[in-house]
């Protein structure tokens, strides 16, 4: 009786997630046919449960990943974003990968620059239009926005530029407040992007001057404004694949799933302490497709943007992320501080493969894809 009432237990510990969501399945079921079984996004899921899926055999993995992301969006429409970075250089955080904090700049040879004016930001959002991007990132090199009063009135401005074109809007300016969140709200902001970077028991090996509760309370503070939540992180961090684990059960708990999980691959930028990261810890293809197939698996309605080092992945390494759910590259001339896949070249790769650019403000709706898909 005892073995029995283990068995059971074991069971019902496994089977949780689709228990809460009040859809019961056989015991027997693999974990990947479980997670296709819900009938809607739930955000309780366990480290373990992450983990089943994350160590499932890679081609079953990426095949439920496909399922998963036809289910919620068309898989033959990816949206194009274009980043711009508005402030360069200067932050006061102590980011181990990045070239634009103060604490690497005498190594790095990172010169901080000034707020670009309004109207160089309106020039590079209409040339990013006119190719075929519909989101428009503006990326500012600071620690907060908190006294920024003026910074933020002319970023409203750049906000709202941007709004006007028919594109969607985001920036990405640190820590922020709810009054500022507010302001930006009344411009017409899409979206905040506010990346986890990695891992809560990883993150203090990569960044000291601010917390991991620090970065969750902006997302929580962008969320509550009824703003979307931009934010996802970096691999090849020197993290472990558990880490990998961590990161996306930190993402799939929020109160709400973020609108937009953008997945970046280390560039080691010479001058900052990750310089030589990959020689000594390389990160695998399979790392990264696991990351983002998950994602898609237990994030199924949120848009998983392939975004900075994807300039270093080969066309068919690309096209596998597709595969793994991937909806949103960023493309354009820059990556903030990083090469970026240019426009036209975009274009041409995903005509190759029989996709299309994503529409501006485009509903995503669940119902009826399948069908849509197979005619």
């Amino acid at each position: 009786m005892s073995l029995v009432f283990s068995k059971t237990i074991k069971t019902i510990t496994a089977l949780s997630p689709f228990l809460r969501s009040g859809f019961a399945v056989a015991s027997d079921v693999s974990p990947l046919s479980r997670v296709l079984s819900l009938p809607a996004p739930h955000n309780q899921w366990t480290r373990h449960e992450i983990r089943e899926l994350y160590h499932s055999p890679l081609m079953d993995l990426l095949h439920s990943a496909q399922i998963q992301h036809r289910r919620f969006h068309s898989p033959l429409e990816v949206q194009l974003c274009t980043l711009l970075s508005i402030k360069t250089g200067g932050c006061t955080e102590d980011c181990s990968y990045c070239s634009q904090s103060q604490k690497h700049a005498a190594t790095t040879g990172m010169k901080a620059t000034p707020l670009m004016p309004v109207d160089e930001v309106i020039t590079a959002a209409k040339e990013a239009h006119l190719h075929g991007s519909t989101r428009f990132c503006l990326g500012s090199a600071w620690r907060e926005m908190k006294g920024r009063k003026s910074a933020l009135r002319r970023i409203g401005s750049m906000v709202k530029a941007v709004n006007d074109l028919g594109m969607e809007s985001c920036v990405t300016l640190g820590m922020v407040e709810k009054e500022q969140l507010e302001y930006l709200k009344s411009q017409g902001l899409t979206a905040y992007n506010h990346n986890i970077d990695t891992s809560r028991e990883h993150y203090p090996k990569v960044i000291t001057s601010r917390t991991y509760d620090d970065r969750l309370n902006t997302i929580r503070n962008v969320q509550q404004s009824g703003i979307k939540a931009c934010t996802g992180g970096i691999l090849g961090l020197g993290e472990t694949e558990d880490d990998h684990v961590g990161f996306l059960h930190t993402l799939a708990t929020l109160d709400q799933h973020p609108e937009s999980l953008p997945i970046n691959r280390l560039v080691p930028i010479k001058g900052t302490p990750l310089e030589n990261i990959e020689a000594s810890k390389k990160l695998e293809l399979d790392s990264v497709l696991r990351t983002i197939a998950t994602a898609r698996l237990i994030m199924p309605e949120s848009i998983i943007r392939l975004s900075a080092g994807r300039y270093t992945m080969k066309e068919h390494e690309q096209f596998l992320c597709f595969m793994g759910g991937v909806n949103a590259i960023f493309t354009g001339k820059k990556m903030l501080t990083t090469m970026c896949t240019g426009w036209e070249e975009d274009k041409e790769m995903l005509a190759k493969w029989g996709m299309k650019p994503m529409k501006s403000f485009r509903e995503t709706e669940s119902k009826g894809l399948d069908e849509t898909v197979l005619k």
